[in-house]
Formats: structure tokens, sequence, C-alpha cells
């Protein structure tokens, strides 16, 4: 079947939900000859928003990337019994929607949530972390409730195709546990968890159900920005298509670093 067709199911995808989308924003973008990204940069919120994106995307991907680390590594060295029970939970929460994962962090770590209140009958300043979950942080904190899962998911096979004998090697001839694991599994590994960093990163970056759900408009990143300009009754159109192309740029430019990344270690295992 996939002989038959070749790419074009895949070009045909792209096309229709990239590629129409994009041509159907840059004419407008670029309708008042350029002027709409004049305004949109001299707008105040525009450069918070694209700091705190940028921090939210760079935070919730290091640190969903350091914990799925982690857990495929463990993955791969459980038994096939506990492996496929661990497997299964770690699927849990991808099947969510990003309201029902935003309404579960406020019933949870909210001013009322039964974890804050918990914490503050061991004395802790429950408005403290009840408004945390509401910043930047918090959001961290939520995205990487559902993307490591996919960090874990993504990376498992590669620790459980890593060959161990150059490891046993390097032992062999004298090299500590640490260099051995710096000389041959950082250069192995190394470019696959910079690549799911980078795609979980512009995934942050791009998301904005969760964050809508979870904070409405108290934190200034650009997709809820973007929300709140189309929302506007008399919503500046040429404006909101210059942000949805930064926007869009701004992730591409993410997904590209963790595509550069994922072919290096493509090129360095055929070579």
């Amino acid at each position: 079947m996939m002989q038959r067709f070749g790419a074009w199911p895949a070009l045909s995808f792209i096309g229709l939900f990239f590629v129409l989308p994009l041509l159907a924003l840059v004419p407008e973008a670029v309708s008042e000859n350029g002027a709409a990204f004049a305004r949109m940069l001299a707008d105040p919120l525009f450069w918070p928003a694209l700091t705190n994106s940028v921090l939210l995307g760079l935070s919730a991907g290091v640190l969903s990337t350091l914990v799925g680390v982690a857990v495929a590594w463990q993955l791969a060295q459980a038994s096939p019994f506990w492996r496929d029970k661990l497997m299964a939970l770690l699927g849990l929460p991808l099947a969510f929607s990003g309201m029902v994962i935003a309404y579960g962090f406020i019933l949870a770590f909210g001013r009322a949530g039964f974890v804050t209140q918990i914490l503050g009958y061991f004395g802790a300043d429950t408005a403290e972390i009840g408004g945390w979950v509401y910043t930047v942080g918090g959001l961290t904190f939520a995205y990487a409730y559902y993307l490591i899962p996919r960090v874990a998911l993504t990376l498992y096979p590669v620790f459980a195709n890593l060959d161990l004998r150059p490891i046993e090697a390097a032992r062999t001839l004298g090299a500590t546990p640490r260099r051995a694991f710096l000389d041959v599994v950082v250069p192995e590994v190394g470019p696959s968890v910079l690549g799911s960093c980078a795609v979980v990163s512009a995934l942050a970056m791009g998301t904005y159900g969760t964050a809508l759900a979870l904070v409405g408009t108290q934190v200034n990143i650009l997709p809820l920005l973007l929300y709140a300009k189309i929302g506007d009754g008399g919503a500046d159109f040429p404006v909101t298509s210059a942000l949805s192309i930064i926007l869009l740029a701004l992730c591409s430019l993410v997904l590209g670093l963790g595509d550069h990344f994922s072919q290096r270690r493509e090129h360095a295992t055929f070579e």
C-alpha cells in the first residue's frame, strides 16, 4: 500500500494542515507592507510573551527530558512483566486532553487543592503554594505531566537497543564507570536525547489548551496572547497573522534543531 501511494499521503497531510494555513496567514500579515510586524514589535505585551514562551519551553523541555531519560532507562532495564505495566501507565497522561490535565492540577495544587491543604496542615503557606500553580513554574510542572511520557516512550527503544559491549570493553581497558559512561554512552544517546528535548520544548511553546484552562490570561505567553487578540471583538487581523507566523517560526526553529540532532545520530550510526 505504501509503495503504491508513495509519499502522497504525507505530502497531502502537510499541505492541508500546514501549507494552506500558512498561505492564508502570510498575505494578511504583509497586507500593509510590513506595518503589522512593526505594530506587533511595538506592542508592550509582545516581548514579555516571547520571553515567557521561550522560558516555558526550555524549562518544560529540560525537566521533561531529565525525568524522561531516567524513566526510559528504567524501562530498558525492567523485566518484560513490569515493562508492560509501566508503559501502560505512561500512556495514560497522553490520553487526557489539556483541559482535563489543567483542571486536575487545579484540584490538586490550586488554592483549595487537596495537596495544598495537606502541605498547609504541615505548616506550609497555602496561599503561596496555591498561587504558584498559576505561574510559569506551575505551567512547566503541568506540561511535564504529559511531556515526560513522550520523552520516555521515544527514548526507550534507544536505551533498549544500546550495545553494552563497548562499555564493557572500556571498563576492561581501565576506564572508570563515569569515564566509560561519558565516552561511550553519552555520544551514542546524546543526539536522541537532545532531539527529544527539542520536540517537547516546541510542544510546550505552542500549546495553549492547558495554559488557557490553568492560568487564563494571568501568564503572558505567545499562544495566550494570540488567543486574546483573536477573541477581541476589534482584533487587528494583520497583527494577529504576524504573531501567528512568529510563533510558527519559533516552534519550527526548535523542531529543526531536534531534527538536526537526530540526523547526526543516524549519520554516526551508519558511519
